[in-house]
């Protein structure tokens, strides 16, 4: 073997190691979020959460990557440490898939069809495929086909290339040499932890063990622990992953270290006595890449089937390694938790990240709704404790704006879908008004703590009036919120017709206030803070419509530019008769005394 077969055993090497990601970054954009909303939801049962780990991982072609996103998850307290264990089970077994592909490389026949299979003979038809639909085609799912058949050839190429580079390795008795050192079971592991926890992949790496195969060197009695080792070294991932994170978060990592490493013993125990006893033949016989593909799912499989039975004393061993603290037991807020949510590891998977963004908005909704509430409630019941969970729930509010601008930022230099693209500016649009919401709240409870100073009310009449204007504001709000969550536009007429309602119902407020003024029947202090109020509610309503517009701009129009309220007359135009409808049906409701 000489310097130019080294130079394309590397470029080999590279090919691969790109393809590969090429081709998993391709599965999970074009999941769109899909997968990890399955692994977030469908984990109670211990089995369902293996097979969900399985096919998560087969479809995304990276036990590692599925792996650091449960870690992930627990430690945004999305999902318990019992349940992370099966899925972390399953995407050791899922990973296999990745070696079974691999093994195509291995067929040898004069068959047409079997000839067909080898990757020489589909992968170049992949990529030309790829490229056509890259270049020629701009939707997104095409695109992401696209990577997918690009990523599948180049991982396929590559994986030829170094064989072919190695096989002139045969004949170096160096070689041969040095791969008799790792025939020993202890070596050999060792060779493979090395291996795996250098290129962060057991599926790469496995590979490549696949590809020395190509020399005719590689014994199985060399291949089996090498394949051992490579299972331990994957945990580096996670384990790396878990630096810095809540104890749920690193105990994940430790169960996915135990399992592999116990699993391991326990198979290599009863592997290497059986082999005593009956002597296998095979393991001096050259390894063959279907038969590393035999091995690495024998292992396992028989690792899951051994150690999910015992899946509580695994989580028992991972509180054992990291143990509980006071200040674990100690509750936190709410917003706290959402925090966590929006973890770092999530992007490197926009459309999760996304995802993550889009729950922590929601929560950010209801706690707007929640303040208002709580405002419009100091008209009638006013106490200090209550005033004060108002300043605190926007204290809340302008967090959330903070933490979700912050991450929401960073993504913009991720490599975001057009939807995704879509979705972070109506994020960015939505959360500066629901803030801004909760600063008109804040400044309604501070009118009404006023008006406790100076123990001051509003006449019967005026207050009357409030209570219609306040629930037609609260129904705004709640549109709002249901237009949001639900990503569709089917509610923005409802948010039209009353915006229009409520902003009627301010002029007639302050026309009345006028007339009780003139005839003494309100002083000139309160009039000013009735007028606070009542702006406070326009501008409430006005947010509510904005957060609308911009849905429908996002979602319905495929617009990037706001255009402010031209938005909702183009809208009101195009149907006029359901609009004119919903509009006298509010104006009916809200009827001030």
């Amino acid at each position: 073997m000489d310097f130019f077969d080294l130079l394309t055993m590397l470029g080999g090497l590279a090919l691969f190691l790109y393809g590969m990601h090429l081709l998993g970054e391709g599965l999970s954009r074009a999941s769109g979020g899909r997968m990890e909303q399955v692994l977030e939801k469908m984990t109670y049962s211990k089995w369902r959460a293996v097979l969900l780990g399985a096919g998560v991982t087969a479809v995304i072609q990276s036990s590692s990557a599925t792996t650091v996103m449960v870690v992930g998850f627990v430690n945004s307290g999305m999902m318990k440490l019992s349940q992370a264990i099966g899925i972390i089970m399953g995407a050791n077994v899922g990973t296999t898939i990745t070696s079974w592909i691999l093994s195509l490389t291995g067929i040898e026949s004069g068959s047409f069809v079997m000839q067909l299979l080898k990757p020489s003979a589909f992968s170049q038809i992949f990529a030309l495929v790829g490229v056509m639909l890259l270049l020629f085609s701009g939707k997104e799912r095409h695109k992401n086909a696209a990577t997918i058949l690009i990523g599948f050839a180049v991982l396929m190429i590559g994986m030829d290339t170094m064989s072919a580079a190695v096989k002139p390795l045969a004949d170096v008795p160096e070689f041969t040499n040095l791969l008799l050192l790792f025939s020993s079971p202890i070596p050999g592991m060792i060779a493979g932890i090395v291996l795996t926890a250098v290129i962060q992949s057991s599926s790469a790496s496995v590979g490549i063990l696949q590809a020395l195969c190509a020399t005719g060197a590689v014994s199985y009695s060399v291949a089996v622990p090498i394949i051992m080792g490579q299972n331990i070294g994957t945990c580096v991932t996670a384990l790396l992953s878990s630096v810095g994170t809540s104890r749920g978060a690193r105990r994940a990592a430790i169960v996915h270290l135990y399992f592999n490493l116990i699993g391991t013993i326990v198979f290599m125990a009863f592997f290497y006595l059986l082999h005593g006893v009956v002597d296998f033949d095979f393991m001096e016989r050259a390894a063959r890449p279907y038969g590393i593909a035999v091995v690495h799912t024998v292992f396992n499989v028989f690792a899951t089937c051994l150690l999910l039975p015992f899946s509580d004393l695994l989580e028992k061993l991972a509180y054992l390694t990291i143990r509980e603290d006071s200040v674990e037991h100690m509750a936190v807020r709410y917003i706290d938790e959402d925090v966590k949510a929006l973890d770092s590891r999530f992007m490197n998977n926009p459309s999760l990240a996304m995802e993550q963004c889009r729950k922590v908005i929601c929560h950010m909704a209801d706690t707007v709704q929640e303040s208002c509430k709580e405002a419009i409630g100091l008209l009638d019941d006013y106490t200090k404790e209550a005033a004060e969970g108002v300043r605190q729930l926007e204290k809340d509010v302008d967090r959330y704006e903070d933490v979700i601008g912050t991450y929401l930022l960073k993504l913009t230099g991720k490599d975001l879908s057009e939807k995704d693209s879509r979705a972070l500016t109506l994020y960015l649009h939505c959360i500066g008004d629901f803030e801004r919401i909760s600063d008109h709240a804040a400044g309604i409870a501070m009118a009404c703590g006023k008006m406790q100073e100076k123990e001051q009310t509003f006449s019967a009449k005026a207050q009357e009036e409030l209570a219609v204007f306040s629930r037609a504001v609260l129904r705004m709000l709640a549109i709002c919120e249901r237009i949001f969550q639900e990503e569709n536009a089917d509610s923005l007429y409802e948010a039209q017709a009353l915006q229009e309602v409520i902003g009627e119902l301010g002029a007639q407020v302050r026309k009345r206030h006028v007339k009780r003024l003139r005839k003494g029947k309100c002083t000139v202090d309160l009039g000013f803070l009735l007028s606070d109020i009542v702006t406070a509610y326009e501008r409430i309503a006005a947010h509510c419509a904005q957060i609308a517009v911009s849905v429908v701009q996002v979602w319905e129009e495929d617009s990037m530019e706001m255009h402010g309220y031209s938005t909702l007359s183009r809208e009101r135009n195009r149907d006029q008769e359901q609009f004119r409808a919903l509009y006298e049906g509010f104006a009916k409701e809200y009827v001030l005394p």
